[in-house]
């Protein structure tokens, strides 16, 4: 990671985020229990707090296992948000987990097997814009992404660790439908490559405007980063031109 971080573009102020299960994603889930950090102790989370103050970045590190007493069973899939002096400022728990049957070499997946589900909706406002906070399977609620624009969202992150066989179906298409919707870049960073433990992902981490524009994608390659320019002005003027936030209307149905 610091190899990539010294390679980032110079300005400042910038947004770093980092893959779903960035630092233990082939663990399993007993070993991430066995790795699992209360909040603000853990040298995952002091790595993750230098790396943003070493680099001067808004980091998200996405995600991470968390648990908040010692005898939790399940850990949190804990999304961090770090600001520039390593100060952690937001925590997201994924809410939506994966408990699918997928058709690749590990067949079915649950999440909820080992972790807990989240349930607060979180956005940050900072200097670069208000960030909403995702992590990949919530991309295929909308209703998230709704609540997030609703909390004012210009930016939402979505660390991401999409199959092979999933991504290559839907990745592109909802990441840039979200951000359609909502009028938000949508920053999707994602794992890639075959894991030690038989999962193959998908990669292509991404960075959708809020027209739904791709404006930077890292394809397959790893280990990499996507890099774009956030266009505020250009978000505002989505927003001002074709205002569906507020144009948007429940009908009851007979």
């Amino acid at each position: 990671m610091r190899e990539l971080f010294s390679q980032l573009p110079a300005q400042r102020p910038q947004l770093v985020v980092l893959p779903e299960a960035c630092l233990c994603f082939a663990a399993g889930d007993a070993a991430q229990r066995r790795l699992a950090e209360l909040p603000g102790q853990g040298p995952m989370q002091e790595g993750l707090a230098a790396l943003a103050a070493d680099f001067g970045v808004w980091l998200v590190a996405g995600t991470i296992p968390l648990i908040d007493h010692p005898q939790q069973s399940r850990f949190s899939a804990a999304s961090l948000l770090y600001n520039p002096a390593g100060d952690c400022i937001a925590r997201y728990n994924k809410i939506n987990l994966f408990d699918v049957e997928v058709a690749d070499a590990t067949g079915n997946y649950c999440e909820s097997a080992a972790t807990m589900a989240g349930t607060e909706v979180v956005t940050v406002a900072t200097e670069i814009g208000t960030i909403g906070m995702a992590v990949c399977y919530d991309v295929r609620f909308p209703e998230l992404f709704r609540a997030l624009r609703l909390a004012a969202a210009d930016i939402v992150v979505l660390p991401s660790a999409f199959t092979q066989v999933t991504g290559s179906a839907h990745w592109h298409v909802l990441t840039r439908a979200r951000a359609i919707e909502q009028q938000v870049a949508v920053v999707a960073a994602a794992q890639v490559g075959r894991h030690a433990n038989g999962r193959e992902t998908y990669g292509h981490a991404l960075v959708v405007d809020a027209w739904g524009n791709l404006q930077a994608d890292a394809k397959q390659a790893s280990p990499s980063f996507a890099t774009a320019v956030f266009a505020a002005e250009q978000q505002q003027h989505i927003r001002r031109t074709m205002p569906v936030i507020t144009q948007f209307k429940t009908q009851q149905v007979v």
